[in-house]
């Protein structure tokens, strides 16, 4: 299941985005003399919406159309290259606001307040107590279809950080809800400088204690003043109450699959909803709970099949299984192969 599928059975509209990171990756594949047009195809997109830099992308289609490019390119780190490359002033209005700030966590709470603007999918949270937490919440988007553009948005960030305040800061932490094993990450940990967890709780990037006064080199108060309020027209007519349950769902069961059994209740609780509530709105949107997980279990085991060095037995934990036999019998059950035979025919396809 793509992305969208689940998504555009229960949404009038998709969450959209400017579609600068696609635009990015559409030219990546053409300088290395790659066709992209079969992989804007089969992401549901055109031509069109990624030369018009007016037109607005929905957020499933442009996660779907980096993870065909980063596959098609043979490029696991595909988002965080094209995080390095371009000239931050292309965000435009999100831009000058933020280089337009007193502070760093005028800036940070800044991206936080206007992100909607430039995707509508992913929602920021800045959150300043002793330390700054800035936190990556998925709206109507299942979260563990996505790693190419969390990975961008995030180095974004930190480029932006850096840039504005003229100083080389380093985050106290770096977490991500995907995951990567063996020594993956090592460049993407060497940009931030600091440890990044992979398959964490979260998606937060953080900053140390005393990090909130650190000055904006371009400050200006009259003109951030002035953007602000172009800021908060922009944001009033961006739509509202895009989030659908089924991606809630599925965003709060992926970190609890390995730590027991996931139930109904459980999810519903922690979505501030009544069980019946959850059921009756996912049955609105023509599925069950149980539907829903076997699905995403589905989903998550083809990802981590391609990762050769997650064993089997690991995928079968992470997965919430407790016998590697009994994810075996659900994954053929519904693939009509085993995970071994699965992997194998996935390497195979690769070599060729």
């Amino acid at each position: 299941m793509n992305a969208s599928d689940g998504d555009s059975k229960s949404l009038g509209a998709l969450p959209t985005a400017v579609g600068w990171i696609a635009r990015l990756a559409f030219a990546r594949a053409v300088e290395l003399g790659h066709d992209p047009g079969p992989l804007l195809r089969k992401a549901g997109l055109t031509d069109r919406q990624i030369r018009d830099r007016g037109a607005r992308i929905p957020v499933p289609q442009q996660i779907q159309f980096l993870n065909l490019t980063a596959q098609a390119l043979r490029d696991e780190w595909l988002g965080f290259e094209l995080a390095l490359q371009p000239d931050l002033r292309e965000l435009g209005l999100l831009f000058y606001v933020a280089a337009s700030s007193d502070n760093l966590l005028d800036v940070l709470r800044r991206a936080a307040r206007y992100s909607s603007i430039g995707n509508e999918g992913v929602s920021i949270r800045c959150l300043a107590d002793e330390e700054i937490r800035v936190v990556f919440d998925y709206v109507g988007i299942a979260r563990h279809s996505d790693r190419h553009q969390i990975e961008f948005y995030m180095t974004v960030l930190m480029r932006l950080c850096r840039q504005l305040t003229g100083l080389h800061l380093v985050p106290k932490r770096v977490r991500l809800t995907h995951r990567r094993s063996g020594h993956d990450g090592s460049e993407f940990a060497a940009y931030f400088g600091a440890p990044v967890t992979f398959g964490s709780r979260m998606d937060e990037l953080s900053f140390p204690a005393g990090a909130q006064e650190i000055k904006v080199t371009s400050a200006d108060p009259y003109l951030n003043e002035l953007l602000v309020a172009n800021c908060e027209q922009a944001l009033g007519t961006r739509p509202t109450g895009r989030s659908a349950l089924r991606s809630a769902v599925e965003n709060a069961i992926v970190p609890l699959l390995p730590h027991g059994k996931v139930r109904a209740s459980q999810i519903a609780a922690r979505l501030g909803l009544s069980q019946r509530t959850s059921a009756r709105r996912l049955a609105s949107e023509g599925v069950t709970f149980s539907e829903v997980l076997e699905t995403l279990r589905s989903e998550l085991a083809r990802q981590y099949l391609s990762d050769p060095e997650l064993s089997i037995s690991r995928i079968a934990w992470l997965l919430g299984y407790t016998e590697v036999s009994a994810f075996t019998h659900a994954f053929k059950r519904r693939t009509g192969k085993t995970p071994r035979e699965a992997r194998a025919a996935r390497q195979a396809a690769r070599s060729n």
